[in-house]
């Protein structure tokens, strides 16, 4: 099971926020001012190796302003299962994970059932959005990510008028990945998990490909993971290589592992606790200590009511967690 295990990053691992910072602000500044993006922003051929390289995008509209995490603790705090259960696991464990080449097949209920290598995706038109990212462990970040709709995919395939669901698969690679090797194994794989076609298709809900101006790290989800800012952070499953779409509800792995703890929809909401903790604060990684000095109140939907919380008209959401 999960559990909630602050792992102090020292200071002196943080690394200089300030040449990111820069290039947010010129990109913005370009866009205001209507510079040419679209010449440097054609969707290169990158390696995406395990060593990131710099992804370009275009500003996105989505910034909640805030300050964000110092990306030494975004892409050395993380929940990645196949390279461990420990939070510095997926960093010091994943070097071996060789991230190309890579494709998604989505397939299913859908008039066009296709393939797509990283450079079909590429093409569909990456953008920087800086997201409030909120773990259902009670810890929370702020990131810079670089991605597209997921939308914009699922057009591609044409999703039949009976597809209601999306089921999203995780790879199976336990030669690369140590946390899928042994006897004995903290989760079922492939690591599946599922959101409704309307979620799927929210403006919010990107596949990610970047975070901080570069491709993603093989600990972040390299080289594609899904990112649904209203809904706690294991459903943004990583390392994706095949979406499904289905009219029944799909399996997800924490749901079916521990149904009383972890939902389907698993929306944050700082009404419903986990059973092990309150979720009405969180703790917001980076910046000041881990134990309580960066505490702030849980927002509902993370902050995003406004924008997805008529998705959920009418339904029961403490029973509907």
């Amino acid at each position: 099971m999960r559990r909630f295990r602050p792992t102090a990053i020292p200071g002196s691992e943080f690394t200089p926020e300030a040449s990111y910072l820069q290039r947010r602000d010129i990109l913005r500044l370009g866009a205001a001012g209507g510079l040419a993006l679209t010449a440097p922003l054609a969707a290169p051929s990158l390696a995406f190796g395990a060593e990131p390289e710099p992804l370009a995008a275009a500003p996105g509209a989505y910034d909640p302003g805030e300050e964000l995490t110092p990306e030494a603790d975004a892409t050395s705090y993380n929940n990645f299962y196949e390279f461990g259960t420990g939070k510095g696991d997926p960093k010091a464990r994943s070097g071996d994970f060789n991230p190309r080449p890579w494709s998604i097949k989505v397939d299913g209920m859908v008039g066009k059932p296709a393939e797509f290598d990283l450079d079909a995706l590429m093409a569909l038109g990456l953008e920087e959005r800086t997201y409030r990212m909120r773990c259902v462990e009670a810890w929370s970040m702020v990131i810079p990510w670089i991605g597209f709709p997921l939308a914009a995919l699922l057009d591609k395939v044409e999703p039949l008028g009976s597809a209601k669901y999306v089921a999203f698969e995780t790879i199976v690679r336990a030669q690369e990945m140590p946390g899928q090797r042994g006897a004995f194994q903290p989760l079922d794989w492939p690591y599946v998990e599922g959101l409704r076609l309307d979620e799927a298709r929210h403006p919010l809900t990107i596949m990610a490909m970047g975070l901080y101006g570069k491709t993603l790290p093989n600990q972040n989800g390299a080289p594609v993971r899904l990112v649904v800012p209203w809904k706690y952070g294991f459903k943004g499953i990583k390392s994706i290589v095949r979406m499904t779409l289905t009219e029944e509800q799909p399996a997800s792995t924490w749901n079916r592992l521990a149904p009383n703890e972890y939902g389907f929809y698993a929306n944050v909401n700082p009404a419903v606790d986990h059973p092990r903790w309150s979720q009405a604060k969180e703790n917001r990684i980076g910046g000041g200590g881990f134990f309580g000095s960066n505490e702030r109140p849980t927002l509902p939907f993370n902050g995003y009511g406004d924008e997805v919380a008529s998705l959920y008209d009418g339904m029961d959401l403490t029973v509907n967690f």
